[in-house]
């Protein structure tokens, strides 16, 4: 008789208690002598090899998905050698659903060693172009911020009535970086600077002016006052000192803790979901818009303790650094409340932020180091990890 409950049985409960084991293991994690677990050396090498299972799994995943497309969205990047430097000319482009710029912004995201999120709730998505030399420069990803984040909270000043009421004016830099060569030329800089811009705003108010409040489900004038992100890779050489003419345009606030689910892959992931569902707990189909990351981490908090193992496996310990970027003059009074519009005093167009920043940065970069010069388009296939996606392309060019 079906019942529509799948038993958990004890066999696959110690095979999942095992593959649990073998994962942080794996990741570098040692067993102190009261049984806790100790995360690797906290240095950029060690949060590149707890990304690498993640990242390896996702690009095995939609390998056949990159070798159909490398071909066509391959013609979009540039080879350093045909760059006019002090001629490149940035713009930004809203990616939708269902469009080759969607392609193009989930193929270039495969080029970072850390995986990038798909992230929560709202989102916009922009592809950076260089309009002059018609190529892509990098990308960048706003969404929902997470709901707990005691810096933020506490750079704002923040209490809990108020963060409920304010949470619909911020959004969180969840994707953001340049591809070759322009990432040899600090192109990077140049992407998280276009953030501070009217551009964005613009498009925010357009998308989102009638956004609903997740926790207080009321419509709510929804203005885009602020940004933060967090740093991939500990310490931040990207965001850190990142100014144009003593204007900051993302400004250190404080560290996360270092809980999270990042060294918890996909995989594993959904087989502690499923482990969950097999016991019927409500948790395993609870998520829902709004929940995003914080729901990650309960769950596998939730399914850990169903195991016998320790919640606190999901402290990886790999603290990262918060940053806060204001896009309206008074980001911090009209969060907290005492002001009552938001006030864009003099905010730059990606137009006029991409022309200062290519001189800030771009221009000196390359004359100090030329050597982007030597990169090669149809490198960043084989950049992809040092994977085959270039053969198998050309194989299957040869066969068709």
């Amino acid at each position: 008789m079906k019942t529509g409950v799948v038993i958990a049985l004890p066999g696959d409960e110690a095979r999942l208690k095992r593959k649990v084991r073998a994962h942080f293991k794996r990741l570098g994690f040692l067993k102190a002598a009261d049984g806790t677990l100790i995360p690797p050396n906290l240095d950029k090498q060690s949060y590149r090899d707890m990304h690498a299972h993640q990242r390896d799994s996702r690009l095995g995943d939609n390998r056949a998905w990159i070798v159909e497309r490398s071909t066509r969205l391959s013609q979009h990047f540039a080879s350093g050698a045909e760059l006019d430097v002090e001629r490149i000319r940035p713009r930004i482009e809203v990616v939708r659903s269902g469009t080759w710029q969607g392609d193009l912004f989930r193929f270039a995201s495969y080029y970072w060693r850390i995986p990038i999120s798909e992230g929560y709730g709202r989102r916009l998505r922009f592809l950076v172009w260089d309009e002059h030399h018609q190529k892509l420069i990098g990308l960048f990803a706003l969404g929902d911020a997470v709901f707990n984040l005691r810096a933020r909270d506490e750079f704002i000043g923040w209490d809990h009535h108020r963060r409920v009421d304010a949470m619909v004016n911020l959004m969180d830099a969840y994707a953001l970086g340049a591809v070759p060569p322009y990432n040899m030329l600090l192109g990077g800089k140049l992407v998280a600077s276009l953030i501070r811009s009217q551009d964005v705003v613009d498009t925010f108010q357009a998308k989102y002016h009638d956004s609903v409040g997740v926790i207080s489900g009321q419509t709510k004038h929804a203005k885009l006052v602020a940004v933060t992100t967090t740093s991939a890779l500990g310490r931040s050489s990207l965001y850190n000192r990142l100014k144009i003419e003593r204007q900051p345009i993302f400004s250190p606030i404080g560290s996360t803790s270092g809980w999270g689910h990042f060294h918890i892959s996909d995989e594993l992931f959904d087989d502690l979901r499923e482990h969950l569902r097999s016991v019927g707990h409500p948790y395993a189909d609870s998520h829902g818009y709004g929940q995003g990351p914080n729901y990650r981490l309960r769950l596998i908090r939730k399914a850990l303790g169903l195991l016998g193992l320790d919640p606190d496996m999901a402290k990886h310990g790999l603290v990262r650094e918060v940053f806060f970027c204001s896009l309206a003059s008074n980001a911090l009074q009209f969060l907290r409340g005492d002001h009552k519009r938001a006030r864009y005093d003099r905010l730059p167009t990606v137009a006029q932020m991409g022309e200062a920043a290519k001189a800030r940065w771009v221009i000196p970069r390359a004359e100090r180091m030329p050597e982007f010069r030597a990169w090669r388009s149809e490198q960043f296939l084989r950049e992809l990890d040092g994977t085959d996606v270039h053969l198998k392309r050309k194989r299957s060019e040869q066969v068709g």
